[in-house]
């Protein structure tokens, strides 16, 4: 996906669904788990691609010490007005910016920060020779991308739910892109092919998602990303029919919620040092 289809992808009521459903069921776990790292390495300076709603910003902006300035940038403007709408604990320098094309000057941050962002990347060497660009001497550039859709319950769930809607031409959104980024061998010829001369550190970390009932993953991922697009450009069952189909194979597999439900999210966590 081109970045530029990517930004009109996040459009409409997505950005909100995103925000609601999406965030706290996959993101925010990894944002703390990526809070974390960036605190750890205690940069002065951090810029933040592909802040979406701005899950990662509001972690940076709570966790790191007042002295660390934070620039928070994503092609989608949409997106953008979403995260400024709901703030953070301290300012934020909010940008609408293209991971292609950083308007910023060389050597300018200790540490680039990318939540599950390099997936939409239509020229990933590219956009890495950007961070690295960007990054003074000896700065870090993390991000993570997630693992096969196979170690990622509820999106393979529902992935499989509204595949079978569209048996002679389903919708692969969740696989190709968000999940189409998995090979460490592949992200490694990326990086290097970008400039970085260090050896990256790739770790793979799963973590718990946690819903109150089926229909919020079945919502999250019908509603709340790119394959709604999908579901609306094919001839048959609308948003709400691969809704609830995807809420039935959820509860099938997961159970009706009574107590809530659970399953497994795994993704790669890339850190790697301008040298």
């Amino acid at each position: 996906m081109a970045t530029t289809d990517a930004g009109n992808a996040f459009r409409g009521s997505v950005p909100l669904v995103y925000e609601r459903y999406l965030v706290p069921l996959i993101f925010q776990p990894y944002a703390e788990e990526m809070g974390a790292r960036v605190m750890a390495a205690a940069p002065c300076r951090v810029l933040e691609i592909a802040a979406g709603t701005g899950v990662l910003t509001r972690v940076l902006a709570e966790w790191l010490p007042p002295s660390s300035g934070i620039v928070a940038t994503d092609l989608s403007d949409s997106m953008l007005q979403v995260a400024q709408t709901l703030g953070t604990s301290r300012p934020v320098d909010w940008r609408q910016a293209d991971a292609m094309q950083l308007p910023f000057p060389d050597a300018s941050f200790d540490v680039v920060a990318c939540q599950f962002g390099a997936m939409f990347f239509p020229d990933r060497p590219h956009a890495f020779a950007e961070a690295r660009r960007v990054l003074a001497p000896g700065g870090r550039l993390f991000f993570n991308a997630w693992d096969r859709i196979e170690t990622n319950d509820f999106t393979f769930v529902v992935s499989q739910a509204v595949a079978a809607l569209f048996p002679d031409d389903p919708p692969r959104f969740l696989e190709q892109t968000p999940h189409g980024y998995h090979d460490t061998a592949a992200i490694r010829r990326d990086l290097a092919a970008g400039g970085f001369d260090a050896q990256a550190a790739i770790e793979t970390v799963t973590l718990r998602s946690r819903a109150a009932s089926p229909s919020v993953p079945a919502t999250a991922f019908c509603q709340g990303t790119p394959l709604r697009n999908e579901i609306e450009a094919r001839h048959g069952p609308g948003v709400l029919e691969a809704t609830e189909a995807a809420t039935r194979a959820i509860e099938a597999r997961f159970g009706d919620g009574a107590i809530g439900i659970e399953g497994r999210i795994q993704a790669h966590v890339v850190s790697v040092t301008k040298t």
